[in-house]
């Protein structure tokens, strides 16, 4: 009998376009979604660190659903995602979280707008660490937060993934929800 703490992580590899991106869920929900272009290596040592002697199993039909609403996202059909999650950080992190899941598709905010978000306009940095350890790229859309000059600042999956991302959003037209 499997622990609660050590849940089975299925995984896949989103191959798209010129997108390979390695993504992983629980029975929960969606718990992973990768840096584009890294070996599974990345996926590895992220459960290891956060869930701790969890079995990781390759499931692509446990993942099909994830990867069907990313591929409508970038192909430009879908601008939030509906399936659950399942992330887990300290409760100022699930704050930071939740400010960016409400930033609109093709906006973009900076650092201290989501510290001013969440009620704590002084925690910048605090803010740019939790935006930092955000483990599901993407579909929580942290490569939606800019410096406070509009600059591209840190991102885990790389300044080159989210200038992509961004530029999708500002060039497409959205079909359908």
């Amino acid at each position: 009998m499997k622990s609660q703490n050590k849940p089975t992580i299925y995984w896949s590899l989103l191959r798209h376009k010129d997108w390979n991106i390695y993504l992983a869920a629980t029975d929960s929900g969606l718990c992973y979604v990768g840096s584009q272009d890294q070996p599974l290596d990345e996926l590895t040592e992220w459960t290891a660190k956060h869930f701790p002697d969890s079995h990781l199993e390759e499931d692509e039909q446990k993942l099909k659903p994830y990867q069907e609403e990313l591929v409508e996202y970038l192909e430009g059909e879908r601008t939030s995602f509906t399936l659950p999650f399942d992330y887990h950080g300290t409760e100022f992190q699930q704050n930071v979280w939740q400010a960016l899941c409400n930033i609109p598709y093709g906006e973009t905010v900076s650092y201290s707008d989501i510290a001013h978000a969440i009620n704590k306009p002084a925690a910048v940095r605090a803010v740019g660490a939790a935006i930092g350890a955000n483990p599901v790229l993407i579909t929580v859309p942290c490569h939606r937060v800019v410096g406070k000059n509009g600059s591209l600042t840190g991102y885990r999956g790389g300044l080159q993934m989210k200038s992509r991302l961004l530029d999708l959003e500002s060039n497409r037209s959205i079909v359908k929800q």
